[in-house]
């Protein structure tokens, strides 16, 4: 039997699926808002793909070729899948623990009137790095952040700049964020390489960026009403044992870290951590979750610390902003992300199996000449991918798949991708108002995206610092090449 000759794609088709996609998001945004990485998504991804799957059967590859490489393409993912499992296991553990409420409590006890801007950036990046979420930090400490600044008349462009720039740099820093996790995946390297090395990237821009909320502030009228917060702080102190050493669990980690240990032991080991630590210190909140009077005690603390592992944790403490902040977690609460990972695996694969996805990407990399333009490439194709197709899982994940071959080919550790797919893709989506993030955070802050992405410092920052490491080469690892194993020499005796 003959085999099928299969056909180039040409420019023009490899867009269609693109351009397929960018419509069926922008509806989906449309018709679902900020629900709509909840499912439509989802199914724009899948439908997207089918498109680029008639396009490859009529360029001459079989079914079988295609189902092929879309089971290859999503395989590269079940590493980043199973941790972020483990992280939603973890994040349930932590707050049934008391580890999330207590570094939120003491994250809330640095916000002083004179530095406004400044304090709440800082609040906003350290719950950020311990829930690992955006949404979430600007859902809940943001909006009492917000209206303590509309209290005092302060700027409320800038006031959700901060906020937006400390929700960031968590959501960019965090081991437990989504994003983070799959921006390494995509590119081809580990979870605790790719935050090391975005070290050299981020900390001059939340540094840069802190400067400039403090000199702003200094310049602004001090808010003196800090109500919000401090009714957030008392309900914690209220619901849970509230002490430094509930911060334990959170050093070891990072000890095991340090010691570089994989990510997938290490936060399984932090969540057991969390789930001891629940059962010595928190057993009156773990009880109260629980709900089961008849129950004996051991069994009720079990109970409750192996649901806060699949389901997480709920809180009723009847201040709203505390129990959204706090009633989350679980393996379960990661499925619509594992999800929306794996319907943008299967977009990508099949434009890589088919050759459209090297066929955009060979279009763009005809203008790169050195590393500098290189990255900065990436960088705009991540940033234009959260234009265009509105949501920042595929600002990472297409970029990841169009130029991580064009690193390898060019000896560049893959961690110089995973970085610029992180500075390009996660900081730009919030600057984007039809973006997912976008609207979020406009929606939820009560301020217009165009009002405060001029006040995102960090977001801003963050890409050209970014750019111009690749145009000096400061930081941009290469691969080390693989030593040949020389022949022993013959032993020779006398």
């Amino acid at each position: 039997m003959t085999p099928a000759i299969r056909r180039q794609p040409s420019l023009l088709q490899s867009l269609i699926p693109v351009l397929f996609l960018i419509g069926t998001l922008a509806a989906s945004v449309y018709l679902f808002g900020d629900s709509s990485s909840r499912g439509p998504s989802q199914i724009a991804l899948i439908l997207s793909a089918g498109v680029g799957i008639i396009l490859g059967i009529a360029n001459g590859y079989t079914w079988k070729e295609l189902e092929r490489g879309i089971v290859e393409g999503i395989s590269l993912a079940m590493g980043a899948v199973l941790i972020l499992l483990m992280v939603g296991s973890l994040i349930g553990a932590w707050i049934l623990a008391g580890v999330v409420p207590s570094m939120i409590y003491y994250g809330l006890a640095i916000l002083t009137p004179s530095v406004f801007f400044a304090a709440a950036c800082v609040i906003c990046c350290i719950t950020s790095l311990a829930t690992g979420s955006s949404w979430t930090t600007a859902g809940t400490v943001g909006v009492a952040l917000v209206g303590i600044a509309a209290a005092q008349g302060l700027h409320l462009g800038i006031a959700g700049g901060a906020i937006v720039s400390g929700a960031y740099f968590g959501d960019k820093m965090s081991p437990l964020s989504d994003t983070t996790n799959l921006a390494p995946a995509m590119a081809g390297t580990d979870l605790f390489t790719h935050i090391r090395h975005m070290v050299w990237t981020t900390a001059p821009s939340i540094l840069i960026a802190l400067i400039i909320f403090a000199i702003i502030g200094l310049r602004s009228a001090a808010p003196t009403d800090t109500s919000s917060v401090e009714a957030i702080r008392q309900a914690i102190s209220t619901h849970f044992v509230v002490g430094p050493h509930l911060l334990l669990p959170l050093v070891i980690v990072l000890g095991l870290v340090i010691a570089r240990m994989p990510a997938l032991p290490a936060l399984m080991i932090g969540a057991l951590v969390g789930c001891v630590f629940a059962v010595v210190f928190q057993r009156a909140a773990v009880t109260t979750y629980v709900a089961q009077p008849e129950l004996a005690q051991g069994a009720a603390l079990l109970k409750g610390t192996w649901i806060s592992l699949f389901d997480g944790f709920k809180l009723t403490s009847g201040n709203k902003a505390l129990d959204e902040l706090l009633s989350r977690g679980g393996m379960a609460s990661m499925l619509p992300t594992v999800w929306l990972i794996l319907a943008a695996m299967m977009f990508g694969a099949v434009m890589e199996t088919t050759g459209m996805l090297q066929r955009i990407a060979a279009s763009i990399l005809s203008a790169v000449r050195g590393t500098g333009s290189l990255i900065f490439a990436t960088l705009a194709t991540a940033f234009s991918m959260n234009v265009v197709a509105s949501d920042q899982y595929i600002a990472v994940v297409i970029p990841g798949r169009m130029f991580r071959a064009e690193f390898q080919r060019r000896q560049l550790h893959p961690k110089n991708l995973s970085r610029c797919l992180e500075d390009g893709g996660t900081c730009t989506s919030a600057l984007v108002p039809w973006n997912t993030c976008g609207a979020f955070m406009a929606q939820t802050l009560g301020v217009a995206t165009f009002a405060y992405a001029p006040f995102a410092f960090f977001n801003l920052i963050n890409p050209l610092v970014s750019a111009l490491y690749g145009f000096t080469g400061f930081t941009i690892e290469k691969l080390e090449p693989e030593r040949e194993t020389l022949p022993a020499e013959p032993v020779t005796t006398s």
